[in-house]
Formats: C-alpha cells, structure tokens, sequence
C-alpha cells in the first residue's frame, strides 16, 4: 500500500503545514500593505501627535514583520524576540454621542485629512489582529505560531491606541445604553459556585 504521509522528523526550514504557509503568505502581505498605507499616508498628516503614533507604530510593526519572515524562512528562532508595544495615550474614553456631519465617501484626493488618515490604520490594525488571530490556528511551526501569536497583542494595543486618539477628537464616538439596560447585562451573569459534579465518562 502506497504512503502519502511523510514520516520522521523534516528540516526545520521545511517544518510547515500547507493552510499554514498560505495564511502566512496572507498575513505577512496585510502587514506590508499596512506598512505601504502609512508611508503614503504620512504626507497628508498634520496633527504631530498622529504622526509620533504613525512613526512609532511603523517602526514596532516593521522590525516584527521582519522577524516573522526571518523565523518563516528559517522555522527556528528569530534574532531576536517578539517585543510588546507600549502606547503613549491613557485609557479614557469620552462616552456619549455629540452632532456630527454624516459620514461620506471623498469627493476628491484633497479632503484627506487626520481623521480619514486615522481611521485607515485603525481598520488596518484590527484586520491584522484578525488576520494573525486566524492564521496562528493554522500554524504547525512552533516558532512561527508562537511569533504570531505573541504579535497579536500588539495589533490590539496600536487599534486600541487609535480609537483612543479618533475618540479624543470625537473621529469615533462610543455611545453608552441606558443605565437600568447597562445594569441588566452587567449582572446578567454569575460565577459558578462550588465545585461542578461531573458526569460519569462511562455511558450504560
């Protein structure tokens, strides 16, 4: 009988799974259109606190692409470890609704501006949480699943690092239900008390 199955162990620089390779090649292009949107966005930037969020969040997601490729390449450890981006703004979100203009698509190139500009990399930041999220399940290279995996945080801490800014200039409004309803869900669940008496594994 004839075997398809490889068996043993294989190169380390062959250590990968066909869905993996795929989703990786998916997630690795997302993160360079991420980098391309960026670089082309910067020029029409013009408050200088989005262009340090820009340039700090370029520099972190350029050297973690390259030590995902070079461990996706390799199978083995990067040169370096996955870091953990730490973003400058704190954490309060203005809650509530304020008039606003309906939103639209441009009429022309000219309209750019912070909160189109902020809103594109937000949009990129959680699609590569998503993306990452989604191909880390796929992945049977240890060290690839591991750097990705370790990377998703950071997609989380730079979306949630924008929709702090596009909150702040009221880009991104966060309306709150009403109090009796936010009561409601808050307490619609309860911790389990004691310990659970599980079934008996053997069925008669």
């Amino acid at each position: 009988m004839h075997q398809n199955m490889h068996t043993g162990s294989v190169p380390t620089d062959m250590n990968h799974g066909g869905h993996e390779l795929f989703d990786v090649h998916e997630a690795l292009s997302g993160v360079i259109a991420s980098l391309n949107q960026a670089m082309l966005l910067r020029p029409y930037v013009q408050d200088p606190e989005l262009l340090d969020i820009i340039d700090r969040q370029y520099r972190f997601t350029l050297d973690e692409y390259n030590i995902t490729v070079e461990c996706f390449k390799s199978g083995t450890d990067p040169s370096h470890p996955t870091g953990s981006y730490k973003m400058k703004e704190g954490n309060d979100f203005i809650y509530g609704m304020k008039p606003s203009q309906p939103k639209k698509p441009l009429q022309n190139a000219n309209e750019v501006n912070d909160e189109i500009i902020s809103g594109f990399l937000l949009g990129s930041a959680k699609a590569n949480a998503t993306m990452k999220a989604a191909t880390s399940l796929e992945t049977t290279n240890p060290v690839v699943r591991r750097v990705l995996a370790d990377s998703i945080p950071n997609c989380i801490e730079m979306a949630y690092e924008l929709s702090i800014y596009q909150n702040k200039h009221h880009y991104y409004q966060v309306p709150q239900l009403a109090q009796q309803d936010m009561q409601q869900l808050l307490n619609a669940f309860a911790p389990s008390q004691g310990q659970p008496s599980m079934p008996d594994h053997t069925i008669q």
